[in-house]
């Protein structure tokens, strides 16, 4: 009577079950000779004769019967009948206050639980490793689960979070995670499908499947996916050691828990970009006022800059570099001290085309490579391939620095490990690379600010003296020579005036006394001076030219980057003022500041030998445009 039994068409309970209000068989054997029945011929074995059935129901619905048999053959009466009725109406409402009561304590267990996840989820912001392991617990507690775990989705890779019971290898492979196309269970859920629910888990052909039963011996699971949107997140596995299938109410009851994981994962995500827009807005901050304190100076704004970026970013090490038209030069580097010792000592650097840096320089946008030795740069340049064995650097960005389309530096930032950087993440750092633009930008309008103003006080001071000394022109000469020589960074020079076929010097500045001497005394006027077509000349390395003048300047005086320049008033050749370096330093503008008038282009220029005499290693076919750009030009030039 205790074992399960499935109802035999015709029978007692049969009849109940579509709806008789009883069954009532008088005489046990005659019905069976009509209509044999295994269980009544049970029921004859033990003397049973009469027999009465009568339904426990609740809103027409069938819970269960109530039987009554004599040894006689002797019906029933009446007022046994309804009594028996009244009998079973108790029964019905004794199993539904049961019914009631369960569901009261299933409701305020769930309450309960939903309430404990909710309280770690408003303890742990932020953070979902205890907001997991909670609701795994509780979700396994109330639905009688011995195994599972959460799972989240990276991709085409599944991934544990969490899990309960599981030990061993078999956990240490969940946590490593597994391709989810390749798994029959999270196919079904990429697929679509609201749950996935296995009686038997040892009938599934998959390797994974098959460890979860071998290692951890369950057999009935289910796995209700993680959804956002619609977009698959990851999923909840909940198994049991016996094939017992789970209950709807179980079901929904995972499901309810599988939204308190979203719900968290989601205030997780906004609490992380909160997080990351604040400290980025600080980091933007902080370096606009490193900026502002700064003024000019960008070694301390490259230096702040390029600290916040490569901490935003998680990166273990970064590099600004400073592009000039031919190589990169080191800006700042933050982290990684070998690396930065490497890179200082290597100096400035031009990178083959295949090189990241390389890549910058053709034009690309963003270099993102994801693991450097299996990058083509790895293999075409030495120097990148030194530069990834130095540092120990796997995943990479560069980020060109760029002022109207023009190529001004990069930032590099790269990690340790094989790590891609995210789409947020190079965001950020062409972020931070515009704001390295803006600081360059900014200090050459103060530089060019200064110099001007200091261009227009030397003017004025020059205008002045001029002004105080009428007719008397030595403290004009020296006042100009002084100026000059402070503006163009140049520590010897002379004014030298016209006196017949010599140049005599009227002011000198930073000469020993013997050659100052030698200057006053004049030489020959140069040739090149009398060409009225020449604008200045320009040695950069007066050790490279052999003449007794220039052996003079040089071995004496110490010079090494000479520039003389001109003084003509309608085409007559008046004198010359000279600017000497002891060290071999060009700049084009400089040179200009002293002319009284500087027209014309470079490049109009270049193709003409007479335009600058230079140190004999630079001829005028090297400086032709037809075989070099306009920039290698005008870097020769300088």
């Amino acid at each position: 009577m205790r074992h399960p039994h499935s109802l035999e068409p015709y029978s007692p309970v049969h009849a109940l079950l579509h709806g008789e209000p009883l069954v009532e068989i008088p005489d046990v054997m005659a019905h069976q000779a009509e209509a044999p029945n295994p269980r009544a011929e049970a029921a004859i074995a033990i003397g049973i004769r009469s027999v009465l059935f009568l339904p426990l129901r609740r809103d027409s619905l069938l819970l269960g019967l109530i039987s009554a048999g004599r040894k006689e053959a002797r019906p029933f009466l009446g007022k046994e009948i309804a009594l028996l009725q009244n009998f079973a109406t108790q029964a019905v409402i004794a199993m539904e206050n049961a019914r009631l009561l369960s569901e009261t304590r299933e409701a305020l267990e769930q309450q309960t639980a939903t309430a404990g996840v909710l309280q770690v989820i408003n303890s742990s912001p932020g953070e979902l490793t205890p907001v997991f392991d909670a609701i795994l617990e509780e979700a396994h507690k109330l639905c009688g689960v011995t195994h599972g775990g959460l799972v989240l989705r990276e991709g085409e890779i599944f991934r544990a979070v969490a899990t309960h019971s599981y030990s061993g290898p078999f956990a240490e492979q969940l946590r490593q995670g597994y391709r989810g196309a390749d798994n029959p269970i999270t196919r079904a859920l990429i697929d679509g499908e609201r749950f996935l629910h296995i009686s038997d888990l040892a009938q599934i052909d998959h390797p994974m499947v098959q460890a979860s039963v071998e290692n951890a011996g369950v057999r009935t699971g289910l796995y209700i996916p993680l959804r956002k949107d619609g977009a698959l997140l990851g999923m909840i596995s909940s198994c049991r050691t016996e094939i017992r299938p789970f209950t709807d109410k179980e079901i929904a009851l995972l499901q309810n828990f599988a939204a308190q994981a979203v719900i968290a994962m989601e205030n997780a995500r906004l609490l992380t970009e909160t997080r990351e827009a604040l400290e980025q807005q600080t980091a933007t901050a902080e370096v606009l006022q490193v900026i502002n304190s700064s003024p000019g100076d960008l070694t301390p704004v490259f230096d702040a800059m390029l600290e916040k970026a490569t901490r935003l970013c998680d990166a273990a090490c970064g590099v600004l570099r400073i592009w000039d038209g031919e190589h990169f030069h080191i800006g700042a580097v933050h982290g990684e001290p070998r690396f930065s010792d490497w890179l200082r000592q290597r100096g400035p650097s031009r990178p083959p085309a295949d090189d990241p840096l390389g890549r910058i320089i053709k034009g690309e946008g963003v270099v993102h490579f994801a693991d450097a030795p299996d990058d083509a740069g790895y293999v075409a340049s030495p120097a990148f391939r030194q530069a990834v064995e130095v540092s120990g650097m796997r995943s990479g960005i560069t980020v060109p620095l760029r002022k109207d389309d023009a190529l001004l530096g990069a930032i590099t930032v790269y990690q340790q490990e094989v790590r891609p950087f995210s789409e947020k993440q190079i965001a950020l750092l062409q972020n931070f690379a515009a704001q390295a633009v803006i600081a360059m930008e900014n200090a050459r309008l103060l530089t060019e600010t200064r110099e001007a103003l200091g261009q227009q006080t030397a003017t004025a001071e020059v205008l002045g003296v001029i002004n105080s000394s009428p007719g008397d022109l030595a403290p004009v000469f020296d006042a100009i020579l002084e100026k000059t020589h402070t503006l163009c960074g140049a520590t010897l020079g002379s004014l030298f005036l016209i006196d017949g076929k010599l140049l005599r010097a009227a002011a000198t500045h930073g000469y020993p006394e013997d050659l100052a001497q030698r200057w006053r005394e004049g030489f020959v006027v140069p040739a090149r001076l009398l060409d009225d077509s020449i604008r200045w000349v320009h040695n950069p390395d007066l050790t490279l030219v052999d003449t007794p003048t220039a052996r003079a300047v040089s071995g004496r005086g110490g010079v090494r980057t000479s520039l003389m320049l001109p003084l003509r008033k309608d085409g007559r050749l008046l004198g010359a003022i000279s600017c000497n370096r002891q060290e071999v330093r060009l700049s084009d503008k400089q040179i200009a500041l002293p002319s009284i008038r500087f027209d014309g282009d470079l490049w109009d220029k270049a193709a003409d030998p007479k335009f600058c005499e230079v140190a004999p290693a630079i001829t005028a076919d090297a400086m032709s445009p037809s075989r070099y750009s306009r920039a290698t030009v005008v870097r020769r030039l300088r």
